[in-house]
C-alpha cells in the first residue's frame, strides 16, 4: 500500500504540467483595469464584470461602471448579470453528459427520446436541434415589443403548446443544410432532457450542474436576483443608454434563455468543463467539431457551443446577445492547457458585440498567445485615434511583429475593419480598410471592402470608382 501511495506521489510531482502561457504581462491586473475603462469609454458600456483565468488559476477578477445607471450603483464582480442565451450551455451540457454516458446518440432522431414530437420532426436528429441546422420554424414572434405565440396572446402557456406552435409553421430549410438561431431548437431539448430525467428542467440543471459545483448565484428569471445585487439591462439606441425592458421568458424556455449568474459561477462551470467534472475531457474535444453542412461548409455550432479556430486554438462558449459573452480556448486538448474568459456587461450605448469585448481581454492577458485578438485590438485603438503610435509605427508591427502570417495578415486586417463597422461606426472603419488597401494595393478584396465603406457612408463616385478598381484587380492573373 505504502508502496503504490509513494509511486502515486512520485507521478504528480514529476508529471507533465500545463503548459504555460508566454507573456502574460507582470502588471495584469492595472493593464485590464485600463482596458475595462478603455472599453467604457469606446463603446458606452453601463456596468461590466470581467475574469480571466489560465490553467485554472484566475489572473484577473474586475469590474467597472454602473450595474445600474439610473441610482449610479456600482457594479461589482458579485453583480448578478442577466446572461440570457448563455442559459444553452447548461442545457447542451446536461445533453452531452447523456452523450458521454451512452444514453442519446446524437446523430438519432430527437423522436426517439422524445414522444409526441411534431410529424415534420420526426426524422430530425439530436445533434440539428443542438446545432440550429433542423430547419425548423420558431415558437413565437415579436408583436408591439411582446413576446407573442400565435393562437395566443402572449407566449404559449406550457411547453407543449409551444411545440405545437412551433410545428405549424413550414420548415425553414432542409435539415442539416443550413444554419438559422431558433429557440425553438432547444425547447426540443428541454423535452429530452425533462422526458429522461422525469423532472422538471430547473431541477435537473440545479442538481447535476448548480448544485455540485457551489453556482450559488446562478438563477433563471430577473424575479430570483436580489435587487441589492441585480445588474439591470440596458440597450443602446442612437448612441445613448435606455433601460431595455426585457419581458421575462417563460420557465419552460429556461433551457434557452434567461440565465443569470456572476462572472466567478461561470468560471466554475467553464473550469468544471475543462477539468472533466461534468464531462469526459475525451467527449467534449469530439464534440466540439464543428458540424459539416449538407450544403456545404460547416456549422459554427459544436453540439451547440459557439465555435472558433484561431491562432491554433479551439475557442467555445456562447453569448448573450450583445451584452455577455463567456469563452474557453484550448490548444489541442484541454489537458494541453486552457483559457478562460468571462465578460459580463448589463449593456451599451453602441451595442458593442460581445466577442470584440473577449477579445480585447485576451488581447491584454497574452498578446503572443492570440495575435488576431492583439491585432484587433490594435487596430480599434488605430481607428479611434487612441493608439499613440504612428501609422508607420503600426505598419512595422504589423509587418514584423503581429505574430498573424503573412498570408493571413489581409485577411484578418479586413475582418477587424467590418467588426469596427458594426461596432464603432463606417468612418472609424474606413481607417483601417484604406490602410489595408496601403498594404496590399493588388488585393480586389481590399479595394472592394473599402468601396463598401465609402458607399455606407454616402460617398457614391469614389465607391463606384473603387468598385470599378476592385473589378479591374479580380481580372488579373494571379
Amino acid at each position: 500500500m505504502y508502496r503504490t501511495l509513494a509511486a502515486a506521489l512520485l507521478c504528480a510531482l514529476f508529471a507533465t504540467p500545463f503548459a504555460s502561457a508566454r507573456d502574460v504581462p507582470a502588471d495584469l491586473t492595472s493593464q485590464l483595469n485600463s482596458q475595462l475603462q478603455a472599453n467604457r469609454e469606446s463603446y458606452g458600456i453601463a456596468g461590466q464584470a470581467v475574469l480571466v483565468a489560465h490553467n485554472g488559476n484566475v489572473l484577473y477578477e474586475g469590474a467597472s461602471g454602473e450595474r445600474d445607471p439610473a441610482t449610479h450603483a456600482p457594479a461589482t464582480v458579485d453583480s448578478i448579470f442577466a446572461a440570457q442565451s448563455m442559459a444553452k450551455l447548461l442545457a447542451s451540457t446536461l445533453v452531452m453528459q447523456l452523450v458521454d454516458q451512452g444514453k442519446v446518440d446524437l446523430d438519432s432522431p430527437a423522436s426517439r427520446y422524445v414522444p409526441d414530437l411534431p410529424p415534420a420532426w420526426q426524422t430530425i436528429h439530436v445533434r440539428d436541434f443542438l446545432n440550429h441546422s433542423s430547419g425548423i420554424g420558431e415558437y413565437y414572434d415579436r408583436v408591439d415589443n411582446r413576446w407573442v405565440s400565435k393562437g395566443y396572446r402572449g407566449v404559449a402557456p406550457d411547453l407543449a403548446a409551444a411545440l405545437k406552435v412551433a410545428g405549424s409553421a413550414p420548415m425553414q430549410f432542409t435539415t442539416g443544410s443550413s444554419v438559422q438561431y431558433t429557440q425553438a431548437n432547444y425547447l426540443v431539448l428541454t423535452a429530452l432532457l425533462e422526458t429522461h430525467y422525469r423532472k422538471p428542467y430547473p431541477a435537473i440543471a440545479r442538481e447535476r450542474i448548480l448544485q455540485p459545483l457551489k453556482m450559488r448565484s446562478t438563477s433563471w428569471g430577473t424575479a430570483s436576483v436580489p435587487a441589492q445585487r441585480a445588474a439591470v439591462p440596458y440597450t443602446g439606441k442612437d448612441g445613448q443608454l435606455q433601460p431595455a425592458n426585457e419581458d421575462p421568458w417563460p420557465d419552460y424556455g429556461w433551457g434557452h434563455a434567461d440565465l443569470q449568474t456572476t462572472v466567478g459561477d461561470m468560471n466554475r462551470f467553464l473550469q468544471a468543463l475543462a477539468t472533466g467534472k461534468l464531462v469526459r475531457t475525451a467527449t467534449l474535444e469530439k464534440l466540439w467539431q464543428p458540424q459539416k453542412l449538407t450544403g456545404g461548409g460547416s456549422n459554427f455550432f459544436s453540439t451547440g457551443w459557439d465555435t472558433t479556430r484561431s491562432d491554433g486554438y479551439t475557442q467555445v462558449g456562447h453569448d448573450g446577445g450583445t451584452r455577455v459573452r463567456a469563452r474557453l480556448a484550448y490548444k489541442g486538448t484541454l489537458a494541453s492547457g486552457y483559457w478562460v474568459i468571462v465578460y459580463l456587461t448589463n449593456g451599451s450605448a453602441r451595442n458593442v458585440w460581445s466577442s470584440t469585448l473577449v477579445e480585447s481581454t485576451m488581447a491584454m492577458a497574452a498578446p503572443g498567445e492570440f495575435p488576431h485578438a492583439a491585432l484587433s485590438e490594435r487596430l480599434i485603438g488605430y481607428a479611434l485615434g487612441s493608439d499613440n503610435g504612428s501609422e508607420d509605427t503600426l505598419r512595422a508591427w504589423l509587418r514584423d511583429r503581429s505574430g498573424i502570417a503573412p498570408n493571413e495578415l489581409e485577411r484578418a486586417i479586413n475582418a477587424t475593419g467590418y467588426a469596427i463597422r458594426n461596432n464603432l461606426g463606417d468612418r472609424p472603419a474606413l481607417k483601417v480598410f484604406t490602410l489595408n488597401t496601403a498594404l496590399y494595393p493588388t488585393s480586389a478584396n481590399a479595394w472592394d471592402s473599402l468601396a463598401e465603406c465609402h458607399a455606407a457612408l454616402g460617398e457614391r463616385e469614389i465607391a463606384e470608382a473603387l468598385y470599378m478598381k476592385s473589378k479591374r484587380l479580380a481580372k488579373q492573373p494571379l
